[in-house]
């Protein structure tokens, strides 16, 4: 029996203890076989084991003295400070927290999966065997966890992915795509600014894109069209600012606030779009030789008819203003020559991964709505491809009303790994996905309000299956 399977078996066997039993710390103290200093700052009471990988990956993982038999694997885990909160409030709970570096392996999001069950193999050799392993993390380890459940259900037995582009990477790159062939063709048409074959300095890329758009945002006719490209592409309308601070939530009654929360999702603000299109972008077409993403046979009428009451009420406000015929506009963008992908570039970007929803292990999905970098649209694919593949009793995804990529509190994650730990425990969801069940766990824990809140995103307008 593979040792996935025996810890589920032994799971079910547990089942019986209950939640309050298999959350406290075990009874006798976790002993690594191959220890090495803790880094500065780590938390108290741990000890700590780590290495490299075989392709030159370094991992580490963070053991409590009262190990209670769960580890977190985590993409990007050996980058991250040790004194980095979330590790801490996780192991005073009795977790075992660890994973990899995504500096080898990059956007080889195939590479990157195989990693973490890799250094979950390691962490047992040093430590023992867990109770239950739980592939989590945020961003690329988001997606990088939700691809850890698809691949290697026999090695994990829960997957907590928090804003992970979950449209899967064909999807994700094919919609970044729709965003910035609108711009170029209605505002910069002509112009030297790429949307595919992104240049080797990325950097001056993004800056020329920035300064474009910053020009366009002061007429109306750029702004106007900013919006319908931002709706195109299921931005959200609300943006952080350009220190990185939230913004309040535009009303959507409002046009301008809420075109001005698109243009700082997509450029103006921080970690603004319009940046990963260009760097992230670059990256893949040179690990996948080539443009692995295309519209041809898009219908941009169709994906502006399909976006938000709010997003629709707002272009149609802004082109009346401004005096352009929107219809002109869509026409113009049916007329336009398409991008097509190159078919050896696409095949390498589908082993990085297509959700197929053929899920094998519980999943809980964690996405801010207002994420310009991970759009919550891409959340639907997910749940989506999970319904189709009859799976949709193993997965549960909640949302958080909160504005830009990743932007969680250490205690709203913490209570969406305590709501993993019980469906684990107890083999059923029941109510403790809900946002009432989360947002209670969260105020426990913090002095402010959960802002986990009930929410159906939009329907994400470029799913791939494969």
């Amino acid at each position: 029996m593979s040792s996935g399977r025996l810890r589920r078996a032994v799971a079910v066997q547990l089942a019986v203890v209950g939640v309050a039993a298999l959350a406290a710390p075990a009874t006798a103290s976790a002993t690594a076989r191959d220890t090495q200093p803790c880094p500065d700052g780590s938390p108290d009471g741990v000890v700590c084991t780590g290495g490299e990988l075989a392709d030159g990956t370094p991992y580490r993982f963070v053991v409590p003295d009262r190990w209670n038999g769960i580890v977190i694997v985590d993409l990007d885990f050996a980058s991250r400070a040790a004194d980095e909160p979330l590790t801490g409030r996780l192991a005073e709970r009795g977790y075992a927290v660890g994973g990899t570096t995504r500096t080898v392996t990059g956007w080889n999001i195939a590479a990157a999966v195989d990693n973490q069950a890799a250094a979950l193999e390691r962490f047992e050799d040093a430590v023992g065997r867990p109770r239950w392993a739980v592939a989590s993390g945020k961003s690329m380890g988001g997606f990088v966890s939700a691809g850890a459940a698809q691949v290697h259900p026999e090695v994990f037995d829960a997957a907590v992915p928090f804003c992970g582009g979950l449209g899967g990477a064909v999807g994700q790159w094919n919609q970044k795509l729709d965003t910035v062939f609108t711009l170029k063709s209605l505002l910069f048409d002509g112009s030297s600014l790429p949307v595919t074959g992104i240049p080797a300095d990325t950097g001056q890329a993004t800056q020329d894109w920035t300064s474009a758009l910053a020009e366009a945002q002061a007429t109306p006719r750029g702004r106007a069209r900013i919006a319908l490209a931002a709706a195109i592409g299921q931005l959200p309308g609300w943006g952080l600012a350009p220190d990185g601070g939230a913004t309040p939530k535009p009303d959507p009654a409002d046009p301008d606030a809420v075109q001005e929360g698109m243009y700082l999702a997509l450029s103006g603000g921080a970690q603004p779009y319009i940046g990963q299109a260009m760097s992230s972008r670059r990256a893949i077409e040179t690990l996948a030789g080539g443009n692995p993403s295309w519209n041809t046979g898009v219908d941009y009428s169709r994906q502006f008819a399909a976006a938000s009451t709010e997003q629709r009420r707002t272009v149609r406000e802004l082109y009346a203003r401004a005096g352009l015929d929107i219809r002109a506009d869509l026409r113009t963008l049916a007329r336009t020559p398409r991008i097509p992908a190159e078919p050896s570039a696409v095949e390498y970007l589908e082993k990085g991964i297509v959700f197929d929803g053929d899920l094998r292990i519980p999943v809980l999905t964690v996405n801010p709505v207002g994420d310009q970098i991970s759009t919550v649209a891409q959340q639907q694919s997910y749940g989506l491809a999970a319904r189709k593949a009859g799976k949709s009793a193993l997965l549960r995804q909640s949302y958080l009303d909160t504005v830009g990529h990743c932007t969680f509190t250490p205690e709203e994650q913490v209570a969406a790994i305590t709501v993993m730990t019980k469906r684990l425990s107890t083999g059923r969801w029941a109510d403790t996905a809900t946002p009432r069940s989360l947002n209670r766990l969260t105020e426990s824990a913090q002095d402010a309000p959960g802002r986990y809140v009930s929410y159906r995103p939009p329907v994400f307008n470029r799913p791939y299956f494969g």
